[in-house]
């Protein structure tokens, strides 16, 4: 657990600093995607990008050509769910959903096998045990990591979720890629043995720290306390009982403790709320060249209730310790954040496809 004084010195730090110098294009690339949510790299020109009505696109980011894949999994898209995020790994794709059952939605997990622009062998690997009719706090983004696949999901509303370890709701679960469990989990007593950890709101935000292997998230938090974490195995990250949030509407406190005893702190905490989404650390694992070094050791980061793309700078121990804004709302709300192999940036932007901007994939470059 963190001191108090380190959480404190944090807060003081998030301070809007000036915007980076505009000295780059932006460009949309491929069809308008109407509310799209998440995106993976299947080569080093192409990702295949979910829309949340159940929809998937695989699009060349090089000349925008782009085919639409069939055979995608029925999805309940209502509010926040939808067909949600997605990963790909050695020709097998993952896809994180919304899940009708008939007494409320799911978070749900398939595998399928891309083929000639087909998903095939569709399989359900993952079901939550909590259903709700709130249609909100899904969470849902993915993570590959030693052959381990990671999924973040929402406490649905319900903040009590997050600390009842027999409930998937509110946590990180961790299993291996046919679904199973694997046999290095926490399996703390009381735990359902799929959760890595506990005591989440709504991550939205998941990426592999490249450098050391950390698994590092971000999540949404009422009105404040939005927080970056970085993830332990069976820590418990302590919403609702240690959060820096207010009540909606009001100025009371969620909770008196920002730090407690026995519970992870947040590396990073935004107040007022940016609602963060999808997130990539630059310089990326398998870049070949940095488009932007000044960009060097930091974390991206979307923002979609300022519009924004944050970058979260790095100090040499690899902690947060300022931050900055790369882009101010020319492209609607970034969803999702993605470094390709040349360096250059990708976003989605949770847009409609009639809006202005029109919902889709965009490249950030020089």
């Amino acid at each position: 657990m963190f001191n108090y004084f380190s959480v404190s010195i944090l807060l003081l730090n998030i301070i809007l600093l000036p915007a980076r110098a505009q000295d780059f294009t932006i460009n949309h690339i491929g069809p308008d995607i109407n509310k799209p949510w998440g995106m993976d790299f299947i080569s080093e020109s192409e990702v295949i990008v979910t829309e949340k009505s159940g929809n998937l696109f695989r699009i060349n980011i090089n000349n925008g050509e782009y085919i639409q894949v069939s055979n995608t999994p029925n999805v309940s898209s209502v509010m926040q769910g939808g067909l949600l995020d997605i990963i790909f790994d050695d020709f097998r794709i993952y896809l994180c959903y919304s899940k009708d059952t008939g007494n409320g939605a799911i978070t749900a997990i398939d595998s399928a096998v891309l083929s000639d622009d087909k998903l095939t062998n569709l399989k359900t690997i993952f079901e939550s045990n909590t259903s709700g009719w709130t249609d909100v706090h899904f969470g849902c983004r993915l993570e590959i990591s030693n052959r381990k696949l990671l999924a973040t999901l929402g406490e649905r509303g319900n903040r009590f979720n997050a600390q009842n370890a027999e409930k998937h709701a509110g946590s990180v679960v961790r299993l291996n890629l046919d679904g199973s469990i694997p046999k290095d989990n926490p399996k703390l007593q009381g735990w359902a043995p799929e959760i890595y950890s506990i005591g989440h709101r709504n991550p939205q935000g998941m990426t592999i720290n490249p450098f050391t292997g950390e698994l590092w998230t971000h999540e949404h938090g009422p009105q404040g306390g939005d927080e970056i974490n970085i993830i332990v195995p069976g820590g418990n990250y302590g919403w609702p009982l240690v959060s820096h949030g207010y009540e909606y509407g009001t100025e009371n406190k969620v909770s008196k403790h920002n730090s407690l005893e026995g519970f992870n702190d947040p590396e990073w905490v935004w107040v007022p709320s940016i609602a963060p989404s999808g997130m990539a650390f630059y310089p990326s694992k398998n870049m070949s060249k940095k488009m932007f070094p000044e960009l060097n050791n930091t974390l991206l980061v979307g923002s979609l209730k300022f519009r924004r793309l944050y970058v979260v700078e790095l100090n040499d121990y690899g902690l947060p310790i300022s931050e900055s804004i790369l882009i101010d709302g020319s492209i609607g709300r970034v969803r999702d954040v993605a470094v390709a192999v040349d360096g250059s940036i990708l976003l989605l932007n949770d847009e409609s496809s009639s809006s202005n901007p029109k919902g889709g994939l965009y490249r950030v470059s020089r």
